[in-house]
């Protein structure tokens, strides 16, 4: 068990016999009464958000997760195959335990996945990837006076917006969190 004052960005928390990740917390100590703790909380089962509120000397069950290297193999219909780095075992996940993630993934690229109870439940990419353009309007000559940018489709299948002077063929880094583009690779 923890306090309520100890919750940060990325705690996982079960409330209810459900898991719970800390989206977004903040502390609130208003001029009357006690103070609190508001977190925007994510159900790792179904998916939605919620939010709670806490008061400060509440507890809250911490979850103890597993966290394992993994590469990503193939997808299988609408599972996708990883592998243990060290047991070489394999596993499959679903669409669901994965989220958008997969937008950033390709064959051989390697993520932290968490288990609880030997079940996976959650999949944590590197903050940027190198990945692929593989196709691209190219830029026009004389659009670069202020910052314009472009539709750009990755060899995942994500399209992300990119500056003009950024052609098919080129390799660039993008953030993980944001979707945004950072830069050549």
């Amino acid at each position: 068990m923890i306090n309520a004052t100890d919750i940060r960005k990325g705690t996982i928390i079960n409330i209810d016999g459900d898991l719970f990740s800390v989206t977004d917390f903040q502390h609130v100590m208003p001029g009357k009464g006690g103070a609190f703790v508001q977190v925007s909380i994510k159900n790792l089962k179904h998916g939605n958000v919620v939010q709670k509120r806490f008061r400060s000397t509440d507890k809250v069950k911490d979850v103890f997760l597993e966290h394992r290297d993994m590469e990503y193999l193939y997808q299988d219909g609408d599972n996708f195959c990883f592998m243990d780095t060290e047991t070489y075992d394999q596993i499959l996940l679903s669409k669901e335990v994965l989220g958008d993630t997969m937008s950033y993934m390709t064959p051989n690229s390697r993520a932290d996945v968490s288990f609880y109870e030997e079940n996976p439940i959650w999949v944590e990419l590197p903050s940027s990837v190198t990945l692929k353009i593989v196709e691209t309007d190219p830029g026009v000559k004389g659009d670069t006076v202020t910052n314009v940018f472009k539709p750009a489709k990755l060899e995942t299948g994500y399209i992300v917006k990119v500056p003009l002077f950024i052609n098919s063929g080129e390799t660039i880094k993008v953030d993980t969190r944001t979707g945004l583009f950072l830069g050549r690779a």
